[in-house]
């Protein structure tokens, strides 16, 4: 990192994680240009996870190439600092690992409640119905976090 005075603690790059609805995972595409993405991710210990279906573009890219670098943006706002600077207020964690399908059925299970509670705490009742139809048809990826980073400008008092 350039600006070593924008750095910030891992704790502080985890909790910026766990307020995200989404990030931005770059996948080698095995050509001159990566393949980057939103994803919606939830992290349980050292491990982030998301769902996706069980083929197509991400998923073959997945398999041939497992080192991801995983984006996460909080607070991003442009401003004018008086009397002659433009500048922006950011917080943000790069996290980079490697991504394994998960084929454990209770595995599966508790990353996909846990990323509906992370995004949709209020209408958990028919998780359970629901996640024993769609189980089979969902595939459920983890990123096991292998470096952690955050940087932040924040606004001064």
């Amino acid at each position: 990192m350039r600006r070593n005075d924008r750095a910030q603690s891992r704790d502080f790059a985890l909790a910026l994680i766990d307020r995200c609805t989404h990030g931005v995972i770059a996948i080698s595409s095995g050509g001159p240009a990566p393949y980057c993405l939103p994803l919606s991710f939830v992290r349980m210990g050292d491990n982030l996870y998301f769902h996706c279906a069980h083929e197509g573009r991400k998923v073959g890219l997945l398999r041939r190439f497992p080192r991801v670098c995983i984006t996460f943006v909080g607070d991003d706002r442009p401003v004018f600092v008086p009397p002659a600077m433009y500048s922006t207020w950011f917080q943000s964690a790069i996290v980079t690992g490697t991504a394994s399908e998960v084929t454990d059925p209770d595995q599966k299970t508790a990353a996909l409640r846990a990323l509906c509670q992370k995004l949709t705490p209020n209408d958990m009742a028919g998780f359970q119905a629901i996640s024993e139809q769609s189980l089979s048809a969902a595939a459920v990826w983890q990123v096991h976090m292998d470096e952690v980073s955050g940087k932040a400008k924040l606004e001064q008092p």
